[in-house]
């Protein structure tokens, strides 16, 4: 049977697409309102899915985790807003199958402070700027790169400031596990770029897994990539839900595919891995005994 790191990187090897050349501004709806003058870079704060099947995507989550979809219409440009209880938690930005190895694919954002001076950073450390740097209206700055392994990952400068830390609301981004040959020398670009403290994860066995934190706060975790020609650097964004048997007993009539089933992890947690009815895959959590993976340390 594969690891759960297997399947996630089999997943995001069969997701790899090219990405759009730039990211065209749009009116999106601020990150927070009212605005808040925190800020926490290294936090993820949004995510976008890329797709040649928006319709079906937007069905998907929107009945899987009770998110609603409203469509922003830019110039030639479709994009759709999903919000989880009021609060927008992720966009859906429709992308031509001509070409494409996959339909589907996820992309976090974390925040910064200064994009400018991230892009800057990422590209000295070996990063390459994959969508540079575009003002949103009321959204603020945003960019994608991709690491040293070809990752790609988004950043955003909010102008309306960052969540604050507090514990994710079911239907929030809780965790975010990226999967890589060497975890150490992607540790350092994550922590040159974005600040990260890094540190062993003394949960993991063997202890070659990594956490990434800021603030005091786990943000996320860089495991191995395991051998074999399905393997392929990646990420792997994790939603947090209410019920996990509830939620992935949904996910077969929608059209999706329970990859990994659900399992004890760390703090107490329950984990498991799914791919949407068009190809993009996430990890879903229930916290179990108000246990919150994003407090490892």
């Amino acid at each position: 049977m594969k690891s759960i790191a297997q399947l996630a990187a089999f997943a995001a090897a069969a997701a790899l697409t090219a990405l759009p050349s730039s990211v065209r501004a749009s009116r999106f709806p601020p990150l927070n309102t009212p605005s808040v003058a925190q800020h926490h870079p290294g936090k993820l704060v949004w995510a976008d899915l890329f797709t040649t099947d928006p319709d079906a995507a937007a069905t998907f989550y929107c009945s899987l985790l009770g998110w609603s979809a409203t469509a922003v219409e830019h110039r030639d440009r479709d994009y759709t807003v999903f919000t989880n209880a009021g609060r927008p938690v992720a966009g859906l930005a429709p992308r031509p199958a001509r070409g494409a190895r996959h339909p589907s694919r996820w992309i976090g954002y974390l925040a910064v402070a200064d994009i400018a001076t991230t892009l800057q950073t990422a590209a000295a450390q070996g990063g390459v700027v994959r969508a540079p740097s575009r003002n949103f209206p009321d959204r603020g700055f945003q960019a994608i790169i991709a690491d040293r392994d070809g990752i790609p990952m988004g950043l955003l400068q909010s102008s309306s400031g960052d969540a604050p830390d507090d514990e994710p609301a079911p239907g929030d981004w809780n965790w975010f596990e990226l999967y890589v040959a060497h975890p150490n020398a992607s540790a350092h670009f994550y922590r040159s770029v974005f600040g990260f403290a890094v540190a062993p994860d003394v949960n993991s066995d063997p202890k070659t897994h990594v956490v990434l934190s800021s603030d005091g706060v786990a943000r996320g975790g860089i495991a191995p990539l395991p051998p074999g020609e399905d393997a392929a650097p990646s990420w792997l964004g994790v939603i947090r839900v209410a019920d996990l048997d509830q939620t992935l007993a949904k996910v077969p009539a929608l059209g999706g595919e329970v990859l990994v089933a659900p399992h004890s992890a760390e703090q107490g947690s329950r984990f498991a891995i799914i791919m949407d009815s068009t190809g993009g895959t996430v990890g879903l959590v229930q916290y179990v005994n108000n246990a919150n993976p994003a407090d490892r340390q």
